[in-house]
């Protein structure tokens, strides 16, 4: 008899047990707590009607890409849907979750399901207070009525970018995937690891793909952990992650990158939703299946080794990488910019680039933190101008093994960095990426000042101070760092 209200757009996955919950915005939930009361816009019914044996291969997400094959995403926008059946009382809990909480992804504010005995059951375990349940009176009225035959259901799939955007998993011919991921509210409880578990016992995950598997709670996790599935899932080469939301929250096990396959349990798969690669949506067997197979399979027709997939490079694109190295061997080797001396020793790779910012994979994102971290320059990136060039002290880059602390140079147009030293790893990381970093024992005789325009040589090893005319000599490149700076980077 209660409503709940959240700021989750899933909110309404209570329909599972004849609840009413809607999805609200962070004003409107303040509003909740200060006022004790919010408005809401009464939803006219749907009623659903499933008829017939649900197939035996079919699962609860399956029922709901069926669902959204049928009403896309807006034909049942803003109504309330109720979903009657021969056998919709032999769903569980799990499997009404799964149902209701894609009711978003169809357009409705809720999809309810009348709870039977198990239902009523499992809440007054839990329940503070006596309740009765809420039932459709029996001349409730509609704004319309649906009979569907679920005989006629099939395992379904979801294509990227639209969850509405579904096929039956048997027109897929063998996609291949670079991941798959396991959990989200949609699928990640048990009955959903167990799914998992029972496909990966005794097999291995596909050479190339990895599979993220993530238990919506802790009590979720221990569970999996207490019946074995866990050990099955490492067994089979999955990566485990604490419990989460998985890849619908940015942060989280299951976010892919760019030009990656992944297919996922999840309920969302726009654009960016779950990263920046495609995403496909099926269900807990499909996904696992998927993950062994390679490609995306039935858990019915798992191979017996996994497809490999090989790749040619077209002559198309020898000529692109034969003209790209053309245009790169006339790089200059005379540098001209404007100084920053920054006169420090040991400057470390997080005094650089900061490990806060690990997330940010777009190098052109990055140089906006550059010294973001360093004591005294930490408006570096705000004032460095394209072309100037740094001249720091000894062991410079020092700590981490990162690359991001060399990208958010070549991100902000830093030219070059002089150093007495540089740390190992960083002066590796700078030379493959073809980013010149120039080693010298003494300078002192430039007086150089910050502001001041240089010239450096990379061949003859020489930097001069074009203000006062001054010349002193640096390491030259060396004929293999050379090579790579000519070359555009190792690759």
């Amino acid at each position: 008899g209660a409503t709940a209200v959240s700021t989750d757009s899933h909110a309404n996955i209570i329909g599972a047990i004849g609840a009413f919950g809607q999805g609200m915005g962070d004003r409107d939930i303040a509003a909740a707590w200060n006022k004790g009361y919010v408005w809401f816009r009464v939803p006219e019914s749907v009623k659903i009607y499933l008829k017939g044996n649900i197939p035996g291969d079919i699962e609860a997400k399956d029922i709901a890409l069926n669902l959204l094959s049928v009403f896309g995403a807006n034909s049942l926008l803003g109504y309330a849907v109720e979903i009657y059946g021969d056998e919709i009382d032999k769903l569980t809990l799990s499997d009404r979750i799964t149902i209701s909480s894609m009711a978003t992804e169809m357009g409705a504010i809720a999809i309810l399901f009348t709870p039977g005995k198990e239902i009523i059951d499992y809440c007054k375990a839990r329940a503070k207070y006596p309740f009765e349940v809420v039932k459709a009176d029996k001349d409730a009225v509609y704004a319309f009525e649906k009979e569907l035959d679920v005989t006629a259901f099939r395992q379904m799939v979801s294509r990227p970018g639209k969850p509405h955007d579904t096929v039956s998993l048997d027109q897929l011919n063998k996609i291949k995937i670079d991941s798959a991921c396991v959990g989200s509210c949609t699928n990640g409880r048990i009955e959903d690891m167990r799914e998992v578990a029972e496909i990966l016992k005794e097999k291995k995950v596909a050479p190339g793909v990895v599979l993220k598997i993530v238990p919506t709670t802790d009590k979720v996790w221990i569970q999996c952990l207490e019946e074995g599935l866990i050990k099955i899932f490492k067994e089979a080469g999955a990566l485990v992650s604490n419990a989460g939301c998985a890849g619908c929250a940015a942060g989280q096990v299951g976010q892919n990158g760019p030009g990656e396959i992944t297919i996922s349990t999840g309920n969302r798969n726009f654009p960016g939703k779950q990263g920046k690669g495609e995403v496909y949506l099926a269900s807990p067997s499909t996904v696992a299946a998927s993950a062994v197979a390679g490609y995306i399979a039935d858990k019915n027709a798992i191979p017996d080794q996994p497809e490999v997939f090989r790749y040619e490079v077209s002559a198309k694109q020898d000529e692109i990488e034969s003209e790209g190295k053309k245009l790169n061997e006339t790089k200059p080797v005379l540098l001209e910019g404007r100084v920053w001396i920054i006169d420090r020793d040991d400057i470390d790779t997080d005094m650089i680039y900061h490990n806060r910012y690990l997330a940010i994979i777009d190098p052109d994102e990055m140089g906006k933190y550059t010294f973001d971290n360093l004591e005294g320059f930490t408006d570096f990136a705000r004032k460095v101008q394209e072309g100037d060039i740094v001249i720091t002290g000894k062991n410079f880059g020092s700590g981490s093994s990162r690359q991001q602390a060399v990208d958010c140079f070549k991100s902000i147009g830093v030219q070059a960095i002089l150093a007495q030293s540089f740390g190992a790893i960083y002066e590796r990381n700078a030379i493959n990426v073809a980013f010149p970093i120039i080693r010298y024992d003494k300078l002192d005789s430039l007086e150089i000042k910050t502001g001041d325009r240089i010239k450096v040589n990379l061949i003859k090893g020489s930097v001069s101070n074009l203000e006062n005319g001054k010349s002193a000599q640096i390491s030259p490149f060396s004929e293999v760092q050379m090579e790579i700076y000519q070359d555009g980077g190792l690759f």
